[in-house]
């Protein structure tokens, strides 16, 4: 019976374990999802999101507070993330993450408007988006 009752305790705590590291830590999330083929503004999309963080909040993606993640959504595991945010091509969504929840904010329609011809307003909203969520 105390073997049984370790061997549960030893795999309840490996659960616990990797749902906590599953979790993504309080910040900012900027998520581009994409196929195998893509245009000339998405790809605009992609290059000034991972700008935009890499550059602008520096300092922040150093410490994982605002993160740039891309997603091919041809592959199986990317497929399934998109399945679950019910996306079937190009997208930009620029996610709150608080403790352990995530608030998503699609921003697609901002992107294909503005990434490739008014890119410095894409930049700028980018920027206005991420700090709001920041606050």
């Amino acid at each position: 019976m105390k073997r049984i009752l370790s061997i549960v305790s030893v795999c309840l705590f490996a659960i616990i374990g990797m749902t906590q590291a599953q979790t993504k830590s309080d910040g900012v999330e900027v998520m581009y999802f994409h196929g195998k083929q893509r245009c000339a503004t998405c790809m605009a999309i992609e290059k000034y999101a991972r700008e935009v963080v890499e550059i602008d909040f520096a300092a922040l993606a150093k410490k994982g507070k605002v993160r740039f993640r891309m997603v091919d959504i041809s592959t199986d595991e990317g497929a399934k993330l998109a399945k679950a945010y019910k996306v079937s091509w190009s997208s930009l969504y620029v996610n709150e993450w608080k403790n352990g929840k995530e608030t998503r904010n699609d921003m697609t329609r901002f992107g294909f408007a503005n990434a490739r011809s008014k890119t410095e307003d894409f930049k700028k909203g980018l920027k206005a988006k991420i700090n709001e969520l920041l606050k």
